[in-house]
């Protein structure tokens, strides 16, 4: 029989048995192993990877679009939810911790030519990569604190997250903005509710929304550190300014 666990809070007290590398490709025999039985359940389910999680006896599968679980070696019991890492003082979410080299890894492949870049003022101390929307609330209340973040030596960088979806008038919104010849007066009027001629070109738009979505942006605006880490939704400059040690 087939189980399903839904949340971790059970699984929190094993986590003193750290002895395995996290992210490390499990052995074929295991993985095929895991599959099989996934899939006597559900034949399509999709798994693009076997890993090993922090956890001896737990692996970690990557589901693609949807998501991340935990199966057993056996592959008769799969858990959902965050596993959580037992620290002192802290318990951490071990899914956001291994996510980070991978985003990282993904945003420095982003031609820098390809976001809509507001440089910092004089020397730069840090960068931020925001995905955003033009018809977010939030993102606009970010957006005023852009002149704020530059003058403390914070280039925040776009990316397009259109969250009403491709072909949405936010995403021909917001890929005018790409079009335009000054992109940033163009976001900048977009922010401020402005209307902007509607520009058809080709854009990295798309691609920047099924990055967000493979990293884990679920909404916007949804600020990348450089290391990264994403910090959801809106922050105040001065406290983002804080988070950055500047």
């Amino acid at each position: 029989m087939q189980y399903v666990v839904r949340g971790m809070v059970a699984l929190v007290a094993l986590m003193s048995v750290m002895v395995v590398s996290a992210g490390t490709p499990v052995a074929k025999d295991v993985a095929d192993t895991i599959i099989a039985k996934l899939r006597l359940a559900r034949p399509d389910i999709p798994i693009a990877s076997v890993e090993h999680s922090p956890v001896e006896g737990i692996y970690r599968l990557d589901m693609g679009r949807g998501g991340v679980v935990y199966a057993s070696a056996n592959g008769d019991f799969i858990f959902t939810g965050k596993m959580l890492g037992v620290e002192p003082g802290q318990f951490v979410d071990v899914q956001e911790v291994s996510m980070r080299p991978i985003r990282k890894k993904k945003l420095a492949d982003v031609a820098l030519s390809d976001m809509v870049v507001f440089p910092a003022q004089g020397e730069r101390k840090a960068y931020i990569s925001v995905f955003t929307d033009v018809d977010c609330g939030f993102c606009r209340k970010l957006h005023k604190e852009i002149p704020e973040l530059n003058a403390s030596g914070v280039e925040v960088r776009y990316l397009a997250f259109p969250r009403a979806g491709i072909g949405s008038r936010s995403h021909k919104k917001i890929a005018s903005a790409w079009c335009s010849d000054d992109r940033l007066d163009a976001m900048n009027r977009l922010k401020r509710g402005e209307a902007i001629p509607e520009i058809d070109c080709p854009t990295p738009v798309a691609t920047q929304y099924n990055l967000g979505n493979e990293i884990g942006v679920t909404g916007t605006p949804a600020i990348v550190l450089a290391d990264g880490t994403v910090l959801p939704g809106y922050m105040p400059a001065a406290a983002l300014i804080s988070r950055l040690k500047l």
